[in-house]
């Protein structure tokens, strides 16, 4: 069985004191309480911290107002989830609108704390989810813009994509495995001849390559990419095939989490 927790550093930071206090994923119940007494009664690091593994934002600069982050896996919608995301904006009128992020997301803008037990149900009923999709989680897997519709494809990834999330996601036994990493972690699945999804920027990315004639994925690990660093990811010396992709996934986050390093203070959203 997997165990969600990891050691706390002698010296640990507030990020790693909070999360030894209370996981992120434990306030889901406590939605339609907050939704209640409203985001000015809230614990402070429920409201600026926690939220977050929910996928909600608290703004200072617009108090009351929070920003939803999505998980989209491959950036993938159906056009009944485009509406529900549509209907979900709309009522807020200006304050309402949605971005469209660098890893195939979309984040809404204006949501209130009060509907958020609603919005949720919402998100359910459409199969839609925003968990785990800020701080120290595995963010929204990315893979080729064109997957499924390039004539040029080697592998149609949408279904490692959507596994992949579900492995980091799901867990019937309680809360997920990976809600306590020591930083956010990115992860990318490329499936086409023209690395359009730029795999090398992140902590794991699987490249399509032929070993023995079979096609399955090269792993690279230790990319990074923000406004101030770029550091392309490194060759792991391991070829996967389709069915091992999820299991080394699985592997390599578990190392990160029970050994990666936890002093860092300052971390973007």
């Amino acid at each position: 069985m997997t165990s969600n927790t990891a050691p706390v550093a002698a010296k640990a930071n507030k990020f790693e004191r909070f999360k030894a206090e209370k996981d992120g994923l434990a306030i889901l119940p406590e939605l339609p309480h907050f939704a209640g007494i409203g985001w000015e009664a809230m614990d402070e690091t429920d409201l600026t911290q926690r939220l977050k593994w929910v996928g909600l934002f608290f703004r200072p600069v617009t108090p009351g107002k929070f920003m939803l982050r999505m998980r989209t896996p491959n950036g993938i919608l159906s056009s009944g989830q485009m509406r529900v995301l549509a209907e979900v904006i709309q009522r807020y009128g200006e304050d309402g609108y949605a971005d469209i992020t660098t890893r195939q997301n979309i984040q809404l803008r204006g949501i209130r704390i009060e509907d958020v037990p609603d919005i949720f149900n919402r998100f359910q009923e459409a199969g839609l989810t925003s968990v785990q999709s800020g701080m120290d989680n595995v963010r929204n897997i990315t893979g080729s813009p064109v997957v499924g519709i390039d004539a040029d494809e080697l592998i149609d990834t949408r279904g490692l994509v959507r596994n992949v999330q579900d492995m980091i996601t799901n867990n019937s036994q309680g809360n997920p495995a990976f809600t306590n990493l020591p930083r956010k972690f990115n992860i990318a699945i490329a499936g086409g001849r023209d690395n359009s999804v730029h795999a090398e920027i992140n902590d794991i990315a699987f490249v399509p390559a032929y070993q023995d004639g079979k096609l399955g994925f090269n792993v690279l690990v230790g990319g990074f990419f923000s406004a101030k660093r770029c550091v392309p990811a490194i060759p792991l010396n391991v070829w996967v095939d389709d069915t091992q992709v999820v299991a080394i996934s699985k592997a390599i986050l578990v190392v990160y989490r029970d050994n990666g390093l936890r002093s860092t203070v300052t971390r973007p959203d």
